[in-house]
């Protein structure tokens, strides 16, 4: 009583405001009038909104949020066809809760939750309008009655106190059905409010569960009790908005669940509107199809959106079903499923949410099994094929499965049903042909629910085989874009027809498919390379066998010592160029034997000889890097052991493996660089490109080749110890022969001459060895002129004919690979001065012995000076410049000095 006559009192107060405001027949005052009558909260939703249109200009949304007394929430309800939802706590609503004053905004961001209730406020308004958020407080309290959101125009000086003016009477309304307790109508239908609290709360203290199922029959069971109602039911809104499903009807969970595509049908009206669906709201077709759907006989019906408070948007969609005594859903019943999901539905989207995490790392196991179980299938793409279809028919509780690769504009199926077909072996189908082909072409999934009404299916194959085709599922199998294979799924076990979660699931599954089938088809061609590979290496290895006919003049005869193929065979001025090619085998095995390497190593004199004839077979013709070389460059080998004392600086093991590899450092040596091979993109660089140094590379393959061959083995009879170190230090003295790795390791050698060899020193031990290879691979340099010159004019002319080809593949040609343009002279003089001289120099350096190396090197340097002098003085010219070696230039020794020279150096012979 004392509040009634404090809230009299204050409106007698503002009576002459009223009174100012307009006269009796105002709308204004009806809506003033209609507030002092109005006897429940349902009619007062539409009373202010009427009231807010008359107090304010140009209204065009409004919305009204009253205190519930049941819920004690601020809630937005007009009626049946309305939606309920609180006020929101975030955006402008939010500021309002915060604040508890009005205020007046240009327009919503898109992130507010008022964007899709207030649609004509959204973005930036135009200068003369605004939304209006204003606050009503109860009289004598802080506690806020309702929050009135309007878009209308900017708030004039008698706009603003006919709202204060109406925001009062509405305090005042509000505040004496407060105090009466008031209730919506239809409370006398209602049990007792306390008890009614009480059965809410006893229900959010039983959902303690985290499987969704249990938690939505419970919630259903409850519906059911307080609506009456035969069968309850739960539609849950999926992620995307796009469809709802259903797992529970009543007491029963349905073994597959039931989907409705939200813009196709009714329930439209519901999640996107937010509007209460009733079954006088459809047809009644659409009542049976729904009836069919649910399986159940359908005399009435009410589905009421389910809100979640957070987000403002619908996260289901609460049916009940067939009103008990033959009566039909109302009010009531709507505020029944309306409080109950008020506090329900937080626990029941985290539920959801919970499930779903769970279905995903199920899944995700699920694809990881799937993909374990592929993968070990790559060896064999049969056992593989037959894999994926058990997979693909386990993961869709598919009947039957069909699998094709696609092939040449053709669909080839080569697994039928999980095995191989061994009388009808592959079946190709054009890639345009039925449901398969169809996929293979547009990339898309294809989920069919009935194949006899759709125009791609022939059922001729069912009437042949009695077999009974329902449904289809087809998808794609993809590399990246590429389409690689089809999957044909048949008939959905235990369901009529396949689901968009098998689409998915399948989606998907299609991946590992595509990723395993691919590397299955490349380990296949793999291996079939690998085959003929070892066909070819075999065919190779039968024509380049050594005959027992071939190795018996070794076994025969005593291995002579190297003075047999010439007195001067271990001087420094020496070239074995002059030793017919069919002493050179026996001239490396006297050289193995005077080096004392046959009784340290107990080398097999046998293998030893099948070693050597094998390592000649290994090498191709060129011009310049064919046998000749080989044996050139083990000959000065060699020379440095007879010459230098190499024992003094390396061990035996280092020496042994220094002249092994030179025999063999440029095995199968194909006329053409490093460079040649890495811009041609040959097979060689494929192989070898990614770590440098090609060819070496190539050359030490072809080596360890050739050691692995029967009988062939030259180490087999040494240490394991020994054995890994003699083929470590192969490897790395080969890769020295790279003038690329020389150029890089130049200043540490000249360090090294500087400082003193330290032999304890194992990095010496190692830039040594890499001294000794260069200057050996170079040691034609240093031979007499004739012979110097000679050797010139065979690498020049292996170089331009790598030069011919770069030019026919449109590569770039250097000037020394280009016959038009190489001044040959130049280029010696450049090579001898920045390559040849600084190796020999330092060589000298640690062995003061080698200066007669030297020496020579400069006396050939002079000669290549005075020809460049006398070629520039003449004006040579030729669009060959091989041409220049078959010019008799005054500078060079006459031809009785050459003979003279040639028989004190035992050179009359010259092959290479």
């Amino acid at each position: 009583m004392e509040g009634e006559r404090d809230t009299a009192s204050y409106l007698m107060g503002r009576k002459g405001d009223a009174e100012t405001l307009g006269d009796a027949d105002d709308p204004f005052q009806d809506a003033l009038i209609a507030l002092t009558k109005a006897t429940g909260l349902s009619e007062i939703f539409g009373i202010i909104s009427n009231g807010l249109e008359v107090s304010l200009s140009n209204v065009t949304d409004v919305v009204v949020y009253i205190l519930d007394p049941w819920t004690n929430l601020l809630t937005s309800c007009d009626g049946l066809a309305g939606a309920s939802h609180t006020l929101p706590y975030s955006g402008l609503a939010g500021k309002l809760r915060e604040t508890r004053s009005r205020s007046q905004s240009r327009g919503l961001d898109e992130e507010d939750p008022l964007w899709g209730l207030l649609a004509s406020g959204r973005g930036i308004l135009p200068h003369n309008r605004t939304v209006v958020c204003s606050p009503i407080i109860e009289f004598g309290s802080d506690r806020l009655l309702c929050s009135l959101l309007v878009v209308c125009d900017v708030l004039s000086t008698d706009n603003e106190k006919k709202l204060n003016l109406f925001e009062r009477h509405i305090s005042a309304c509000l505040s004496r059905m407060q105090r009466t307790n008031s209730c919506p109508s239809g409370k006398d239908d209602l049990e007792d409010m306390t008890k009614y609290n009480d059965n809410i709360l006893e229900l959010c203290a039983d959902l303690h569960d985290n499987d969704a199922i249990s938690l939505q029959l419970k919630v259903i069971k409850y519906l059911e009790r307080q609506t009456q109602a035969e069968f309850c039911t739960l539609f849950v809104v999926s992620e995307d908005s796009s469809e709802l499903f259903c797992q529970v009807i009543g007491g029963r969970v349905l073994k597959e669940e039931v989907k409705f595509i939200i813009p196709l049908t009714y329930f439209n009206t519901v999640v996107v509107e937010k509007k209460v669906l009733t079954h006088q709201d459809i047809g009644e077709e659409e009542k049976k199809t729904l009836a069919e759907k649910l399986d159940v006989t359908l005399h009435n019906f009410i589905c009421v959106p389910v809100i979640n408070n957070a987000t403002s948007k619908v996260v289901a969609v609460a049916c009940a079903i067939n009103k008990l005594k033959g009566n039909s859903f109302g009010q009531v019943d709507i505020k029944v499923i309306r409080h109950c999901f008020r506090y329900t539905v937080p626990v029941l989207t985290s539920t959801l949410a919970l499930q779903t995490e769970r279905e995903l790392k199920q899944d995700t196991q699920c694809m990881l099994q799937v993909a374990k179980n592929l993968f070990t299938h790559l060896d064999d793409v049969s056992d593989l094929l037959r894999e994926i279809m058990q997979e693909a028919r386990n993961l869709t509780h598919a009947e039957r499965c069909s699998l094709f690769l696609v092939e040449n504009d053709e669909l080839v199926a080569k697994v039928f049903d999980g095995h191989v077909s061994a009388d009808a072996g592959e079946v190709r189908i054009p890639i345009t042909q039925g449901i398969a082909g169809h996929v293979a072409t547009t990339g898309k999934i294809l989920n069919i629910t009935d194949v006899y009404s759709h125009p791609l299916f022939y059922r001729g194959v069912d009437d042949s085989t009695g077999f009974r085709t329902r449904s289809i599922l087809c998808f794609p199998i993809r590399d990246g874009s590429k389409v690689v294979g089809i999957a044909e799924l048949c008939n959905k076990v235990n369901g009529l027809h396949f689901t968009k979660h098998d689409e998915d699931v399948a989606a998907a599954f299609s991946i590992y498919c595509g990723i395993s089938i691919v590397h299955g088809l490349l380990y296949k061609k793999m291996t079939d390379a690998q085959y003929r590979s070892a066909l070819a290496n075999e065919l190779m290895m039968y024509h380049m066998k050594i005959l027992e006919d071939e190795l018996k003049p070794f076994e025969k005869q005593a291995i002579p010592k190297p003075t047999h193929f010439h007195p001067q065979v271990a001087e420094l001025s020496y070239s074995p160029r002059g030793i017919p090619d069919s002493d050179t085998v026996l001239a490396v095995l006297s050289m193995f034997d005077d080096m004392g390497f046959i009784n340290r190593w107990r080398i097999d004199k046998p293998t030893l000889a099948r070693f050597t004839m094998l390592v000649k077979r290994g090498y191709r013709d060129p011009p310049y890097h064919n046998w000749y070389h080989a044996l050139s460059v083990g000959h000065f080998c060699y020379l440095l052991y007879k010459n230098f004392d190499e024992l003094h600086y390396l061990e035996e093991i280092e020496v042994f493996a220094l002249f092994v590899a030179c025999i063999c450092h440029d095995l199968d040596h194909r006329g053409t660089n490093n460079s040649f091979q890495v811009h041609s993109k040959s097979v060689l660089a494929a192989l070898y490109s990614s770590e440098g140094s090609v060819m070496e590379r190539h050359h030490f393959a072809q080596a360890m080749c050739i050691l692995n061959t029967e009988g062939c083995n030259i180490f087999e009879n040494l240490s394991r110890k020994d054995y890994q170190q003699v083929l470590d230090l192969m490897q790395d003295i080969i890769l020295a022969t790279d003038l690329a790795h020389h150029l890089r390791i130049i200043t540490d050698l000249k360090k090294m001459a500087k400082d003193g060899y330290n032999k304890s020193d194992p990095n010496h031990h190692q830039l040594l060895l890499c001294l000794l290879m260069t200057s050996c691979d170079l040691s034609d340099q240093t031979k007499n002129w004739p012979t110097t010159k000679k050797i010139a004019e065979l690498i020049y002319r292996e170089f331009f004919t790598q030069g011919d080809l770069e030019k026919a593949m449109g590569l770039e040609t250097p000037e020394m690979f280009d016959r038009e343009k190489a001044f040959i002279p130049e280029l010696q003089i450049n090579f001898l001065e920045h390559i040849a001289q600084p190796v020999f120099q330092i060589l000298c350096d640690v062995f003061p012995k080698a200066n007669p190396l030297v020496e020579a090197i400069e006396a050939n340097k002079g000669m290549w000076t005075r020809l460049r002098r006398e070629s520039l003085e003449r004006r040579l010219s030729s669009t060959n410049s091989l041409d220049f070696f078959h010019v008799r230039f005054s500078s060079e020794p006459s031809q009785e000095k050459l003979t003279e020279e040639s028989e004190t150096d035992s050179n009359q012979n010259f092959n290479g």
